[in-house]
């Protein structure tokens, strides 16, 4: 079941390409919102926590709605808007002041008159003084609240908000526990949308045949875990348009951004090196991980045995992760993600006592003793745990150069069948006593 905020909702809706999502990132702040002058960018609805004068609410950014025959989108879009419509307490009605109202804007504002909420009508592109004059026309289309805005430039932005912050309930502030981030990540094309609407249980994010139908990051919670939905990540080389590129800094920026990421791989694919080079921007930022193997239900003679083995040939350190197979489009299997990702989670929060992780150390040492260099023998001081989220530990020595590759790995391994670190990096840094010198791992 999907926890739905309670704060107040705005949405931003209108036909393709009239600056909804440039109001968007005005109002947010920041390139949140994927924008490019090409109709029908913005294909999911995007959610972020905007201030109005004091006052907060959660601001819902939509594709343009248009009619069915305008794209191989069109409808899909349309349901994410209506779908946004729905959920809002507000809505701002974004037009195109350079052209005005079209045919296709009285179709959106009679759906719109429909629902029977407070409707602000947003008139974008009035850069001009005298543009930002001249808009008493609209005001026979019976609306209350209308405020000309450029949305590139700022201007009258400050007048709307003003206005929306006066009808934001005071009582609406809640706290609000921090849920474990997961961003779903992986090549384009390999379910990850599908995941996450099966995971709701609606149609949160579309779904197509077309790789990258997905361009932003989108924030979802289900069952106490914020779910990030991103666009797939392509080879360098294949992003020739800059829409793809944006979709890759969003991607990339949703790793950083999240504590766990669940990294979709395709069976009939198998393990490719660009899911090699994805799995190494989640080590890179040090992100808990796991991997969910979909579209199961194609594979007929490839045996889970042999693809699994395969894998850790190509990745070591998948033994060390938590891995699902199964059918996402099936629903096969997507109720274990949840016991993985609290059992990943947990471990990315934990802490050891320094005089636990010290008797750990008396212990493994006295097994296998450090070694000695020439006439200098390796002194392990004490173990400590700095951080955890991701945890991160530093052992003190007398001289980091003289510990070995060999030793480190010993150590490391004892480590982990010590303690449980299922799915979560861990750090070593090595520091030397003195603090004169110091090696890091």
């Amino acid at each position: 079941m999907a926890m739905e905020s309670k704060k107040f909702k705005i949405a931003i809706v209108g036909r393709p390409n009239v600056g909804k999502s440039h109001l968007f990132n005005r109002i947010v702040g920041g390139r949140r919102s994927i924008v490019e002058d090409v109709p029908g960018v913005t294909r999911d609805r995007l959610y972020a926590e905007a201030e109005f004068f004091g006052r907060t609410a959660l601001l819902i950014d939509t594709g343009g709605i248009c009619n069915d025959n305008e794209g191989v989108f069109s409808r899909s879009i349309r349901i994410q808007a209506q779908m946004a419509i729905d959920e809002s307490d507000a809505i701002v009605f974004v037009i195109d002041g350079l052209i005005g109202m079209t045919v296709y804007d009285e179709e959106v504002l009679n759906l719109l008159r429909k629902t029977h909420k407070n409707v602000i009508l947003a008139i974008n592109k009035m850069d001009l003084e005298k543009q930002m004059g001249d808009f008493s026309e609209y005001y026979a289309l019976g609306l209350d609240n209308i405020f000309p805005v450029s949305s590139v430039h700022g201007d009258g932005v400050a007048d709307l908000l003003e206005y929306l912050s006066g009808i934001i309930p005071e009582d609406e502030e809640e706290e609000v526990a921090f849920p474990p981030k997961v961003a779903i990540i992986g090549r384009p094309n390999v379910g990850k949308s599908t995941i996450l609407n099966k995971l709701l249980g609606k149609e949160r994010s579309l779904i197509s045949d077309i790789a990258g139908t997905t361009l932003d990051a989108l924030d979802s919670q289900i069952n106490g875990v914020c779910f990030i939905d991103t666009a797939g990540i392509k080879r360098k080389q294949k992003e020739a348009e800059s829409i793809e590129k944006f979709a890759r800094i969003r991607t990339e920026n949703a790793i950083k951004r999240a504590d766990i990421c669940l990294l979709v791989l395709d069976a009939d694919a198998g393990f490719t090196s660009q899911d090699k080079k994805i799995f190494s921007d989640v080590v890179e930022n040090k992100k808990g991980c796991i991997f969910y193997i979909n579209k199961w239900d194609k594979i007929e003679k490839t045996q889970k045995e042999h693809l699994l083995r395969r894998m850790k040939e190509i990745l070591p350190e998948a033994k060390h992760l938590p891995c699902l197979i199964g059918s996402a489009l099936k629903d096969k299997d997507l109720k274990g993600i949840f016991e993985m990702i609290d059992r990943v989670y947990e471990n990315y929060q934990r802490r050891i006592t320094t005089g636990q992780l010290n008797s750990f150390m008396e212990k493994v040492m006295h097994e296998n003793p450090p070694p000695v260099i020439g006439t200098r023998r390796l002194r392990i001081y004490y173990l400590t745990q700095v951080s955890s989220m991701p945890p991160h530990f530093v052992m003190f020595v007398n001289y980091p150069e003289l510990m070995p590759n060999s030793y480190k790995r010993y150590l490391v391994n004892r480590f982990k069948e010590a303690y449980d670190f299922y799915g979560i990096p861990i750090t070593f840094y090595m520091k030397a006593k003195s603090k004169k010198k110091a090696g890091a791992r």
